[in-house]
């Protein structure tokens, strides 16, 4: 979707250069394009950016992008320490936004005009109606109106660029819908001046003795320690709470894990978080698996810690 309709048609339509690195990833040479080129608008992902700070903000500054005035991200939920980060480094907040490949088009964004709250998805487009949901016994729903409070996201139907189906499989394309609503299966909140925030997959959703702990939130409060680059949170079973949550950690240049760090990044999320939801068990590794859009793969984290079957891992990052 994102590399025909975002990289191909649309730039076209609009008479747009278009720029393409086919290599790996090179801190310095990216940043070198983003200078010589010239570019405007860089259209990138949460992945890229955390490869990025990973390598340090001190080569950001080695290089001048007097042309670039916006950054956007996508692929998966932009962690605020990231949006920060982009200020730092380039001078420009990085801007999140909101959509699926069902939904053909971004519906909800940071836009220009905006104030960026960190950590938010943003706001709904014009012409794009959405609602925090909770499911009701007789298969209803019923749209949340109190502000910041989880439930799943949901959209009116009837936008251009809405899917018209799963192929051969009808049935889960009837279950997406109820009460007049799109059900995206991502749980959020909306707070009371518009913009949504992220929890996390309805099936990513961690179940800890009673309370529901979205990853993300573990994630970012993660990355705003200064050691580490990415983070990954599983729930792992537990007899007595019924899932624990442990968080995967890869470190930025110039750290090295130790169990006096490990220690270190427990207290600050559980004095960030509180202790009911900061992760109790931290493991590090080189680098978090990821597809090649550059989405965590919490999925095979997990299979890999509980010794599971890894299943389809044709989307799985080379390397990873």
């Amino acid at each position: 979707m994102t590399g025909t309709s975002y990289g191909i048609i649309a730039p076209l339509l609009h008479g747009v250069t278009s720029i393409v690195d086919r290599e790996e990833f090179d801190a310095e040479r990216w940043y070198a394009i983003l200078q010589d080129q010239e570019v405007s608008v860089w259209y990138t992902a949460p992945t890229a950016v955390r490869m990025l700070m990973k390598a340090g903000a001190e080569i950001a500054r080695k290089y001048r992008f007097a042309n670039l005035r916006f950054v956007a991200s996508v692929g998966e939920p932009l962690n605020p320490e990231a949006v920060w980060w982009g200020k730092e480094a380039l001078d420009l907040p990085i801007h999140d936004n909101w959509w699926q490949t069902e939904t053909g088009g971004i519906m909800i964004a940071n836009t220009p005009a905006f104030d960026i709250k960190p950590g938010s998805m943003g706001r709904p487009l014009p012409g794009i109606e959405a609602a925090i949901v909770r499911h009701c016994a007789d298969g209803g729903v019923q749209v949340i109106e109190t502000p910041d409070t989880e439930g799943e996201l949901a959209l009116k139907p009837g936008w251009p660029s809405m899917f018209r189906g799963y192929l051969h499989n009808e049935e889960r394309y009837r279950k997406c819908f109820a009460g007049g609503w799109y059900l995206t299966g991502d749980l959020a909140r909306r707070d009371a001046d518009g913009y949504y925030w992220f929890v996390g997959r309805a099936d990513d959703v961690i179940k800890s003795a009673g309370h529901l702990i979205g990853p993300f939130e573990v994630e970012s409060a993660l990355m705003e320690h200064p050691a580490v680059a990415e983070a990954g949170v599983i729930g792992k079973p537990d007899p007595v709470v019924g899932e624990v949550v442990k968080a995967f950690v890869s470190l930025k240049k110039g750290f090295e894990e130790s169990e006096a760090l490990r220690m270190e990044l427990l207290g600050h999320a559980r004095k960030r978080l509180g202790a009911a939801v900061a992760p109790k068990e931290i493991a590090f590794l080189p680098q978090l698996p990821r597809t090649r859009s550059g989405k965590i793969m919490r999925r095979l984290l997990k299979a890999r810690e509980l010794g599971l079957p890894e299943g389809d891992t044709s989307t799985l990052e080379a390397g990873a």
